[in-house]
């Protein structure tokens, strides 16, 4: 079987414009979190600057990457400085009704644009997890 890689999508949808106040501690971050991310173990792309489309609204932040493994992007997110900013989201970012992250295998070395992470995610949102579209917990189900 060719060697995979983990896509994922991570979409944010902020509580105030981008220029207020109340964004920025989180925008003075931003750089600081993708040098660990470029730096991090299993890291192998992301998604630099704003996409050409965002199909997730004007206050939706885009998060899109690629990683060796669910366990690599795991690290990263619960186990690393990522997380100075994960517990302070609720201070600059909603939380939305519907899933705002997915992940999904891709072939080594494609790097996924933003419709093709945004059709991931619809078809989490509509389809429950699956080997097509599956979450952080739901990530055992990829191989069943």
């Amino acid at each position: 079987m060719a060697e995979r890689h983990l896509a994922q999508l991570n979409i944010a949808l902020m509580r105030e414009p981008a220029d207020s106040p109340v964004m920025a501690d989180f925008f003075a971050s931003i750089d600081r979190v993708n040098a660990l991310a470029d730096v991090a173990p299993g890291f192998v792309w992301r998604l630099k600057g704003d996409p050409p489309v965002n199909p997730f609204g004007a206050n939706a932040l885009v998060n899109l990457s690629v990683w060796r493994s669910v366990e690599a992007l795991s690290d990263f997110v619960h186990r690393s400085g990522h997380m100075d900013v994960m517990r302070r989201r609720r201070e600059w970012f909603v939380r939305g009704p519907e899933a705002t992250m997915v992940l999904w295998w891709v072939p080594a070395g494609h790097e996924p644009d933003v419709l093709e992470a945004a059709d991931r995610l619809a078809k989490l949102r509509r389809e429950g997890s699956s080997a097509e579209a599956f979450t952080f917990a739901t990530h055992h189900l990829e191989t069943a």
